[in-house]
Formats: structure tokens, sequence, C-alpha cells
């Protein structure tokens, strides 16, 4: 986990001036770098966590940003940066549209979104996920992170609903010989299954990046690339 004293000075900088401007409630530090996961070369990402109106025009002075609304409901909007050399990402999160969903998770309950680089949608509740690993860098976070017993008991039937659904497309596309289409759908049942699974054991997901690994489910993996030759295949394929 990242000590706020070893933050690089331009991170910390910015936090602090995005974290005076009018709306903005609190900055936090996020991702990799929150959760003590960060590599040699991870970026650092900022949440910036508003109510609106919120004025844009400090963060905007960095480069061009997203507006609320233009990456979806959930994932809201925000900016890449490049400062100096070190990469950050800064993440727009509207604290009513938390606060909501949270309350809606509370009760059991949630919605799917489809967005771009997730195979699975993003829950609505991984709203609540992210404020439970935020590190306050700037002003006060209040936000209820403990995860809700009713989510617990409801949510796994809900993602093996989805589970089986994407199982059964898998299942017919390979008997039509769509064999991209068919590994599609059987890494998706894979990824709907590990929701399950964290949801019945109480545990936030932020994202789909670790997430087969960390619901047990890393020899799904094998399903597409079963050792080093397969993968540095996969990628020279990718690449081209």
């Amino acid at each position: 986990m990242t000590d706020a004293d070893t933050l690089p000075d331009v991170v910390r900088e910015l936090a602090s001036e995005l974290g005076s401007s009018p709306g903005v409630v609190a900055v936090v530090l996020g991702g990799s770098q929150a959760t003590g996961e960060a590599k040699p070369g991870s970026d650092w990402d900022l949440g910036l966590y508003y109510r609106a109106p919120v004025d844009l025009a400090p963060l905007a002075a960095h480069g061009e940003v997203h507006p609320p609304g233009a990456w979806g409901r959930i994932m809201n909007g925000g900016c890449w940066l490049d400062l100096d050399g070190v990469r950050v990402d800064v993440l727009l999160r509207d604290l009513d549209a938390v606060d909501h969903w949270t309350a809606v998770a509370r009760r059991g309950e949630f919605e799917i979104d489809g967005l771009l680089g997730y195979l699975a949608g993003i829950p609505t509740y991984s709203l609540t996920a992210e404020a439970s690993i935020a590190r306050v860098l700037s002003g006060h976070l209040d936000v209820d992170v403990t995860f809700p017993a009713a989510l617990a008991e409801r949510a796994p039937a809900r993602w093996r609903f989805c589970r089986d659904f994407s199982l059964d497309y898998a299942a017919k596309h390979a008997v039509r010989g769509n064999a991209a289409l068919a590994a599609g759908q059987a890494a998706r049942a894979a990824l709907e299954e590990a929701h399950a699974r964290c949801c019945a054991e109480r545990r936030w997901v932020l994202n789909e990046k670790h997430l087969l690994r960390a619901a047990g489910l890393a020899d799904v993996e094998g399903w597409v690339a079963h050792d080093a030759a397969a993968i540095d295949a996969l990628r020279a394929r990718l690449a081209d």
C-alpha cells in the first residue's frame, strides 16, 4: 500500500489543487496504488468525488476532460494525464450516484451495465467497492462500505442466471463451429461465476483484472492459452 509520504509530488499537488475546486467533496487514491498491488510502471488512479455543480476547469488545465456522463453512469468521466512522466488517471465520481447505488445494494439489488473493456459488464455496486479501498488525500468521503448481507444472499443467484445463459450460448456456438463466439461466451460465464462466488463470500469486486484468480477460477485461463508458448502466440495474433 502506498504511504501518503511516498506519493509523487505531482500526484500530491494535483490532489490538493483539485480538492479545493468548487463542488469537489473528496480526492482519493484508488486502484493498485491504494491496494498495494502496484507494479513498477503502474499508473496512479485519483478518484474525484463531487456533487453537482462541479468546477472542472482546474482539471481541464492539465488535459482533455471527458465530462460527467461521457463514460456512462457508473464510470462517469475523467481524464488521462502525463505529469512530468508520471501517468495519472483522474476518474470522476458523482456522490449522488454513489449514494444511490450503495442504498440499492443494501437492499440486495443491482444492475449490470455494458462498459467498454468489461467482458461480463460492470455491476452498479462497483461504486461502493471503489469507495471501500479509497485512501482520502483531500476532503472527506462518507460512504458505508460494509458488504450488505442482502447482496451476499441475493446476488449469487442473479450472477448464476447470467452464467447459465452465457454457457448455453457458448455450447450453441460450439455446435455451429463458431469457436471465437464459443470461447467468448465461456469466458464471460466464468467471470459471472466468479462474481457470484465473491458476492457469496462478501468480497467487493473492483474490476475484472484479477477476478478469476480471486474466485479460484484461474485454471479457466487454460481454455485460451495453456502454456507460455500459447500466450506468446496469442499476443502476436492480437498485435497483428
